[in-house]
């Protein structure tokens, strides 16, 4: 048996010392079924990845792929070292996660490393923290995509994300975090203010059966959740434009498309935001952390203080705040984990 110890290196008989990256690299070319795809997947030139495979194949003692112009193929010696690669490298990434988990325990949380999407809550949250606790270090951390935000929870690279997720979907259900849900929301309509539903109390979602959408990019279920209402509403949704949001915002003031918004949006001049008849989408305001970490001591008290944020925020909203009074079951919600 080949038996691989848990080391970033190893050093073998022909002079050349084995990495982790080269266990990666010999995986990659086994996942893509060629050099060239493998190449390509890790931004590397196809004449410089070969190069790197025949020092790790003289290494190894032996060719660790039948290459032709079908692909790649593990050898028996290719299988074995895969085999042994794939049990080693997400130790090693276990090992590394866990270090830092446990390096950045101090055993009093006086630190905050919060990521957060686009949401409502991580500016009061943040002012709220450094106000309970003036000596406290709070770090913010910004991204589109939930997951990459839980991935770097579950490594230590963050305490706390914010995220939202659409109606009652599991946030980033590939990362073992703890969720806690802060807000529900209805999902409401940014329009510009000469649009002919401007000053309508709520809008039925087949009436804007002919418009064109715009949306900001991200990784959630929500698109699915966007066209599984239309359907029920009796259409599909024409072209969508994916855009940040500063050019969602100039496509709705041109009148070229309209969006759909977070209730808490507080529209600049020109647009309005209209509630949707019968709340067909909702979408919930979430807190996470790892439960294995130390700040999962503080957790309850950072969750009261995003609650009290999310308030503050809606209340900005005159229409939102108007709105929630008739719908007490949206807004902050008891807190009950995710």
């Amino acid at each position: 048996m080949l038996a691989l110890p848990v080391n970033p290196r190893w050093s073998y008989r022909r002079g050349m010392d084995l990495e982790l990256r080269h266990l990666r690299v010999v995986c990659a070319i086994a996942e893509a079924g060629s050099v060239t795809k493998a190449a390509s997947v890790l931004g590397l030139a196809q004449p410089a990845l070969t190069a790197q495979l025949q020092r790790i194949e003289r290494t190894l003692g032996g060719p660790l792929f039948d290459r032709d112009r079908r692909g790649a193929r593990p050898t028996p010696l290719g299988e074995l070292v895969l085999a042994r690669a794939r049990v080693l490298l997400p130790a090693v990434k276990g090992l590394q996660d866990e270090a830092a988990r446990l390096a950045g325990a101090s055993g009093t949380v006086n630190r905050y490393r919060i990521g957060s999407v686009n949401g409502p809550i991580l500016g009061g949250l943040v002012h709220r923290l450094t106000a309970a606790d003036p000596q406290a270090q709070v770090s913010v951390h910004h991204s589109l995509m939930a997951d990459e935000l839980a991935e770097m929870v579950v490594s230590g690279r963050l305490d706390f994300t914010l995220i939202g997720a659409c109606g009652d979907a599991t946030p980033a259900p590939d990362y073992p975090l703890a969720w806690r849900t802060i807000a529900v929301d209805p999902v409401f309509v940014m329009l510009p203010e000469s649009h002919p539903f401007a000053d309508a109390e709520e809008i039925e979602l087949a009436a804007l059966a002919d418009v064109q959408w715009a949306a900001a990019p991200g990784n959630s279920c929500f698109e699915s959740c966007f066209v599984a209402a239309c359907a029920r509403a009796g259409f599909s949704p024409r072209v969508m434009y994916e855009t940040d949001v500063r050019g969602a915002i100039d496509l709705i003031e041109s009148g070229d498309a309209v969006a759909l918004c977070q209730a808490t949006f507080r529209p600049v001049a020109s647009l309005v935001t209209v509630p949707i008849a019968g709340v067909p989408l909702r979408w919930r305001q979430v807190l996470g952390w790892h439960p294995d970490s130390e700040v999962t001591a503080v957790a309850d008290k950072v969750a009261r203080h995003a609650a009290a944020a999310y308030r503050d925020a809606a209340e900005r909203n005159t229409r939102y705040a108007t709105w929630l009074r008739g719908h007490p079951r949206y807004g902050a919600q008891a807190l009950a984990a995710a």
